[in-house]
């Protein structure tokens, strides 16, 4: 069979599961026997123990025991006492990305430069076929390195064919010698505004930062949409396994666009994909001269634009006011000038878009907290300036992430991933407006958490238990890393359910359970406002809704249930 026709079969039956998993058009159901947990739109707590779902998929009641259970019903779901909670939404993440790499080379696990070098010479091994070896993950810091890898050490795993692959944060390339060779980088090459070429020797290193992997990134072979599909595919199913409902796409370009059509056009799209165009040209291309409308039955809209201010800080990227502690003389890249930035912002908002700025360094944060500033004099209405990921903000800008209606959108995952690399690239004097959860709340901020898979895992039971901790999966710092800066389990619950959907202008269809909003919903075997850390890491999802029909089933844990329970069904 060739790659092709299997890549085709496979799409075909995603098409059929889906389609078989969310055909019933049920009326009037009823979720019964369950721990349900919600949040309204104040953050209070409401617990329920069955919930009716009305024809068109949204909920109609929650229920407790006191309260009598309809008789007539199409159908019934008995949780078995799970544990109900809204879908999760992942308030900044890469819906393609997450996709790609489940299709490819994936070094996210690797430990050292040997480990990662077997994988690669295994993978190529594997695939023979493949013209270029592609793929993301590789972390120089995690490796205990000390210096980004080289060309060199490529190399030594492939020769033969060119060979790119991303680092973790998406923010650096790494090439062997034949992809160089192929881009036409050599010892004249010279660094683009806001990227950087990595230099050993007078010459290039192997290590492209930010723009400058557009060098040799332009030279690998682009997916055909059979391809990206396929990708879709994948990450949707990844998605729902951990419980995601809903994610913020952010980055969207027109071939991702394209992809979420044509799932949606052919029925099988159930993730709801809230997409911010990456950069002015692909919001114009997409959505034309206003946001585009929600499409199948709100499962898809282009309502903002994602613009990049700063790299990160693995690859000294981020924009600082004050040189690196381990790089003297370096403060990162700034991406736009004052003015630029703003007239990009001027631009969206004219036209009703949402703006979600990129921004890590404590420059960077300074800056587009400034711009919004200025920009809020003119335009006053409910606008929710995003800043995503806001990862270290000078201590005299915290306050001002409570004004303006800015959403600080963030990632727990970060702050424990990146901790001792923050520490190494900073100094710990420099470090007390780092990842400020409960500094932007007590502000007044707005939080919205999620995990930007696929620089971390989507695993939204890891961000929530970080978040309530500041500990690391081996509970590692003990007691939390800065815990004054924790949030309560209540607080982090709403960061990645009506937190994430205000975030994005949809507070009023997902998120919350409440009467009227969507049954996204998922049943797991903890209690997240009493589960140990360890225990919502190891959290188990049963089952995954979406508008009152399933999307997901986790087939051992249901066996588990029909076991113990009977099937009531």
């Amino acid at each position: 069979m060739s790659k092709r026709n299997g890549l085709f079969l496979k799409l075909c039956a995603l098409a059929l599961f889906t389609s078989t998993a969310a055909s019933p058009a049920f009326a009037d159901g009823l979720v019964e026997n369950v721990n349900g947990i919600t949040l309204d739109n104040d953050g209070k707590v409401i617990r329920f123990n069955a919930m009716l779902v009305a024809r068109d998929g949204k909920v109609t009641e929650l229920l407790t025991k006191k309260d009598h259970l309809p008789k007539q019903l199409d159908f019934r779901l008995d949780g078995h006492g799970a544990t109900l909670l809204p879908g999760l939404i992942d308030a900044h993440g890469h819906v393609m990305g997450l996709g790609f790499q489940l299709l490819t080379l994936d070094l996210s696990a690797t430990n050292s430069l040997a480990e990662a070098q077997a994988e690669i010479k295994a993978y190529a091994a594997k695939y023979p076929e493949r013209r270029w070896i592609i793929g993301r993950g590789w972390n120089q810091e995690k490796w205990g390195l000390g210096r980004f890898p080289t060309a060199q050490d490529l190399d030594a795993a492939v020769s033969d064919r060119p060979v790119w692959l991303e680092r973790v944060d998406g923010h650096a390339g790494w090439a062997n010698s034949r992809a160089m060779e192929i881009a036409g980088v050599n010892a004249a090459s010279k660094s683009p505004p806001g990227g950087r070429i990595e230099l050993a020797a007078g010459k290039p290193s192997g290590i492209f930062v930010d723009a400058a992997s557009n060098l040799v990134g332009q030279f690998v072979p682009v997916p055909k949409p059979l391809e990206r599909d396929i990708a879709l595919g994948e990450a949707q199913r990844k998605l729902h396994s951990l419980g995601i409902t809903t994610i913020a796409d952010m980055g969207t370009s027109m071939d991702d666009w394209q992809s979420y059509r044509r799932a949606g056009d052919a029925g099988w799209l159930t993730l709801r994909i809230i997409a911010y165009a990456g950069g002015i040209d692909n919001m114009v291309a997409i959505a034309g001269p206003r946001p585009s409308p929600w499409l199948y039955n709100d499962k898809l809209r282009l309502g903002g634009v994602k613009l990049y201010l700063d790299g990160a800080l693995g690859s000294r990227g981020a924009w600082l006011k004050k040189p690196y502690a381990d790089a003297a003389g370096q403060t990162g890249l700034q991406f736009l000038a004052s003015a630029e930035i703003r007239n990009l912002m001027v631009r969206a908002s004219m036209d009703g878009f949402q703006t979600a700025i990129h921004a890590i360094g404590d420059a960077a944060n300074a800056e587009v907290i400034s711009a919004i500033e200025e920009l809020s004099e003119t335009y006053k209405g409910d606008q929710r300036w995003r800043i995503e990921h806001v990862q270290i903000v000078d201590p005299a800008d915290l306050q001002k992430l409570g004004k303006h209606g800015i959403i600080s959108s963030m990632q727990p995952v970060h702050q424990t991933s990146d901790r001792l690399m923050a520490e190494a690239r900073l100094g710990s004097e420099r470090l007390n407006g780092a990842y400020a959860w409960q500094s932007i709340a007590r502000a007044g901020g707005k939080l919205a958490f999620g995990s930007d898979v696929p620089v971390e895992s989507a695993d939204p039971f890891a961000g929530l238990a970080t978040a309530m901790t500041r500990e690391d999966a081996d509970g590692q710092p003990f007691g939390g890393w800065r815990p004054e800066e924790r949030v309560t389990r209540e607080q982090a619950l709403a960061g990645f359910t009506t937190g994430a959907a205000y975030a994005a202008f949809a507070e009023g269809k997902f998120g919350s359970l409440t009467p009227g909003h969507y049954a996204d919903f998922i049943l797991i075997d903890v209690d997240p406002l009493l589960a140990s850390p360890r225990e919502l890491r190891n959290a188990v999802v049963k089952e995954t809704w979406v508008g009152g029909r399933p999307v997901y089933k986790n087939a051992a844990a249901n066996a588990a249930d029909k076991k113990t329970n009977g099937d009531k069904r």
